[in-house]
């Protein structure tokens, strides 16, 4: 195919997405997952009430969504005790983060984020032309003080950070992320990834300035909620740049059906609460089955657990691949000493029993 209509910035970049589905593995070696493990996905799926809502509405499933979202903003609004102005819904935080960098992003833009954490946010700014500043973890944790120095010095439009933090389960505290706020140069723009902010301790919560432009942050109904398969999230940020997203969003990004799905999801709290509280013992279990092979977990204030197979990149490598090969699905960071972790979803029951049955004879055959 002539490529002579497309960009240049299109023709720059790789033809490559950042992550390889598991539905993808398993078409690439014939054969289904037992344990989906790699996602970190709900595996207990949503609320009950969430099924029946989409149920009840799948009948008008015939009509356009509300471009508004309005309902979804009201019940938002009323649960965060803000205004609705200060909230936009989105596709999840990958298509929020997208918009974002439209908003912002143009060739040569300078933007900061960390070595190794989440790539759909890379994947945007590169697709916009900017020019990624990448920041090393310290102790497994994003380094703040390196973030403030390289947006210093590049005068970077946005800093990214996620909290708690993808890929390795870490975690700030809310106080140290208002610190760095207000360390960051006046004119950048700090973006607070909390996918997994359900998940984490009351000392990692950051307060909501809705009054203070220098910071947007994202959370979304794919984790915790456990719709992920409806694709929607939404930010909270000033009203001026909130009302910024209309000019480019997708209008009918949003589904009938997932916005329905959200508004019955954040109503039902005593659900989530009892999914956290699941999710916390299964990552107890998974430090326990690290721990009896030899390896160790990394503390994690979300639904998965990065686990340390205590050598480098290409150990842990064959350690995934063992996984792969007993139909259990499961990721691990590419960047080094990331890369030395595979990352382990919180599942079932019978999901966990299959890595404790399998891991010793993974590691059995490579030691």
């Amino acid at each position: 195919m002539s490529d002579h209509r497309l960009t240049n910035i299109v023709k720059s970049l790789p033809a490559s997405i950042p992550f390889v589905a598991p539905e993808e593995h398993e078409r690439i070696v014939g054969q289904k997952f037992s344990a989906r493990l790699g996602a970190n996905e709900n595996c207990y799926g949503p609320s009950p009430k969430v099924l029946e809502a989409i149920k009840n509405l799948s009948v008008d499933i015939w009509k356009y969504p509300d471009p508004t979202a309005h309902d979804l903003k009201k019940v938002l609004a009323n649960f965060y005790n803000i205004p609705d102005t200060n909230i936009v819904i989105g596709e999840g935080i990958d298509a929020l983060l997208g918009y974002l960098v439209r908003l912002f992003v143009q060739v040569g833009d300078n933007v900061v984020t960390s070595n190794g954490s989440y790539p759909t946010f890379n994947y945007h700014v590169e697709g916009f032309g900017g020019q990624l500043f990448k920041c090393d973890y310290l102790d497994d944790k994003e380094d703040l003080q390196s973030l403030i120095d390289t947006a210093s010095k590049t005068k970077a439009k946005l800093v990214y950070i996620s909290n708690p933090n993808n890929p390795m389960g870490t975690w700030t505290r809310g106080e140290q992320i208002v610190s760095l706020l207000d360390k960051l140069p006046n004119d950048s723009l700090l973006i607070l990834d909390e996918a997994y902010a359900e998940f984490a301790p009351d000392e990692a919560k950051v307060p909501i300035f809705l009054n203070d432009p220098r910071m947007i942050r994202f959370r979304t109904f794919s984790k915790a909620y456990g719709v992920a398969g409806a694709r929607i999230g939404y930010g909270i940020g000033n009203e001026e740049l909130i009302a910024e997203f209309d000019k480019i969003r997708n209008h009918f990004g949003n589904s009938l059906l997932s916005q329905v799905a959200a508004i019955a999801a954040i109503k039902d709290q005593r659900y989530l609460s009892e999914i956290v509280k699941k999710i916390s013992l299964g990552r107890e279990e998974i430090y326990q089955i690290a721990q009896s092979n030899g390896l160790s977990a990394i503390p994690s204030a979300t639904n998965f657990v990065a686990i340390d197979c205590g050598k480098d990149g290409k150990f842990a490598d064959q350690i995934m691949n063992g996984l792969l090969e007993a139909k259990l699905f499961v990721r691990k960071p590419v960047v080094a000493p990331l890369d030395r972790t595979i990352r382990v979803t919180v599942g079932r029951d019978e999901e966990i029993d299959l890595l404790k049955n399998v891991l010793p004879d993974v590691l059995k055959a490579l030691r």
